[in-house]
């Protein structure tokens, strides 16, 4: 027992020790300057600098390389740029970490230009693989499937899943993130019948006899997500390591996840604390729990929040995606949708609920962030927060549009009037434009979508984002989006809505950091912020048709190189 006794006790050290070194990633030098480079600061002014100097974590000085070169001594590391640009950290204005490393656990059934699916019998057959990599009983997940991408252009059936198993669960998510299709077993597990009524804001698709063929929409999506994404701790590891990678090589320094609960949040902090990942994380309480729980004071942000976590706004939905037909427009689709010509999409939750929702954060003083893709979700959301605004106005809200993909002229200033500001999916040209312009929205609509610089022009200002996992986690892709607004297929997609480089690498830095309060510590190269940076070879304001192409060679953290290019 003496032995046991004392193995147990050694064992114990041993993970308490690695548990503190765990906690206590590496430091960076007490002193480092950055000379010999194109410095982009992102300041007021736009300034550029040959170098820049660092103190532990914070940037304590720019200059001319003469002038940074005499704060040197002997205990500086010194880093030569040799010509490369030294820019802010991308700041992830919206995404859902770790969200992309499912692909460490679940079937990847995108279509090009992410993935490689074009039909019904790819599709099938990578579930299938994946049924049979999968433990018996456990929940098996395939992600990123375009219905009108496939050569079939639909969604695959309920009786097709249950072909591959009646035993295992099956949720095969729809790229975007609106809805799924699920077998038997997974409706069964979620105690959803033939007989079921969809919830308020939800759907359920049918056969022509009236069964359920698997489709779920929306808010009746919700407890199958529960079941199907309740990964387990180590599960939970996997993914952050294969995010961190994604994002980390992107030159990402502050990743979001947006519409977390308390346990998502939980694991985040412990991720952070036991240095499992070294970004900074924005962490946004989703509405219905998380969010509810700190409105009524149930949970405290101070359990949370840490040097590098930060829980910041509440979380809200309005409608669903233009390319799932769950947008929600104020004039028709261009193409029907399952015969109805004056299909407009619809409402997740009543103005009237959504109203009751909004004002309730906001008279708490609660930052607030809602998806609103269509123009009629977004004339939803602006009626909402103008009757919070009238109830209990503030001079600074800054709620955050997410996507406000179909925003209008008139709606653009009604944000601006409001304290509303955008960020704009502005990959859905590059990914979507095609579709949005033939089959969704038609050419007038299609070429208005994401409209940065109809914004700017206002002086309203926004951020970009690219909702990752939805697509892979590319800042320098949004940014090009966003400049050049060429398609896949190769079109340009509204070349009035283009803005400058310069204008797109700050809502991917300064602006991103503003519309979340944190431009006080990161976004921009001052003295006194944090030491967040990433290294491309190239200088992009020299580069604007080939952005995307840039490569990150390196992306720093508090002064620590987290990402280095082999």
């Amino acid at each position: 027992m003496k032995k046991v006794a004392l193995a147990l006790t050694l064992f114990l050290c041993i993970l308490i020790a690695a548990l503190a070194w765990l906690a206590h990633p590496i430091q960076p030098p007490a002193k480092q300057v950055f000379i010999n480079g194109n410095i982009l600061s992102m300041n007021n002014t736009n300034a550029t600098f040959d170098a820049v100097a660092v103190a532990g974590d914070t940037i304590v000085a720019t200059g001319t390389n003469e002038q940074i070169k005499q704060l040197i001594d002997q205990d500086t590391v010194v880093h030569d740029l040799a010509g490369q640009t030294l820019l802010p950290g991308f700041i992830d204005a919206h995404s859902h970490f770790p969200g992309s490393g499912m692909q460490s656990l679940g079937a990847d059934v995108n279509s090009p230009p992410i993935g490689t699916v074009t039909s019904m019998e790819q599709l099938l057959n990578n579930v299938a693989e994946q049924v049979a990599r999968t433990p018996a009983g456990e929940w098996v997940l395939a992600f990123g499937y375009d219905d009108t991408l496939l050569s079939e252009q639909r969604h695959p059936t309920r009786k097709e899943l249950d072909a591959i198993s009646s035993e295992t669960p099956i949720f095969v998510w729809h790229v975007s993130g609106h809805m799924a299709v699920v077998n038997s077993k997974a409706l069964t597990l979620a105690g959803i019948t033939d007989s079921s009524k969809p919830p308020l804001g939800g759907h359920y698709g049918r056969d022509s006899e009236g069964r359920l063929n698997g489709l779920i929409e929306e808010n009746a999506v919700t407890p199958l997500q529960i079941l199907a994404l309740d990964f387990s701790p180590w599960q939970f590891l996997q993914m952050i390591e294969q995010a961190n990678l994604e994002y980390l090589s992107a030159g990402v320094t502050t990743a979001q996840s947006g519409a977390v609960d308390k346990k998502m949040s939980l694991g985040m902090k412990l991720a952070s604390l036991f240095n499992r990942t070294p970004l900074r994380l924005e962490l946004w309480p989703i509405f219905d729990s998380y969010g509810r729980d700190l409105l009524e004071g149930n949970e405290s942000r101070s359990s949370i929040n840490g040097e590098r976590v930060h829980v910041g706004a509440i979380k809200l939905f309005s409608d669903g995606s233009i390319q799932g037909f769950t947008g929600y427009l104020n004039q028709h689709y261009h193409a029907p949708y399952q015969g109805k010509k004056d299909f407009r999409g619809y409402l997740r939750f009543s103005q009237q609920k959504l109203t009751q929702q909004i004002v309730n954060f906001h008279k708490a003083d609660m930052q607030i962030a809602v998806h609103a893709n269509g123009d009629g979700a977004i004339d939803a959301v602006i009626n909402a927060f103008r009757e919070a605004q009238r109830q209990h106005p503030r001079a600074d809200p800054r709620l955050i549009l997410v996507h406000s993909q179909m925003a209008t002229a008139a709606q653009l200033a009604q944000m601006k009037e409001l304290g509303i500001t955008p960020s704009f999916f502005s990959a859905h040209v590059y990914y979507w434009g095609d579709r949005h312009r033939d089959i969704f929205l038609g050419p007038e609509r299609a070429a208005r979508i994401s409209p940065a610089k109809s914004a700017e022009d206002i002086g309203l200002r926004y951020s970009l984002h690219l909702d990752t996992p939805v697509v892979p986690m590319a800042p320098l892709l949004a940014a090009w989006s966003s400049v050049n607004r060429q398609t896949y297929g190769g079109s340009v997609l509204g070349p009035a809505e283009r803005i400058s480089v310069m204008s797109a690498l700050r809502a991917i830095t300064i602006d991103a950091a503003w519309q979340v309060f944190q431009e006080g510590n990161r976004g921009s190269i001052e003295a006194g912020k944090l030491a967040d940076f990433v290294i491309l070879k190239q200088n992009p304001l020299e580069h604007a048709e080939t952005l995307n192409k840039l490569i990150v060679q390196q992306t720093i953290i508090g002064g620590v190189s987290q990402y280095k290019r082999q």
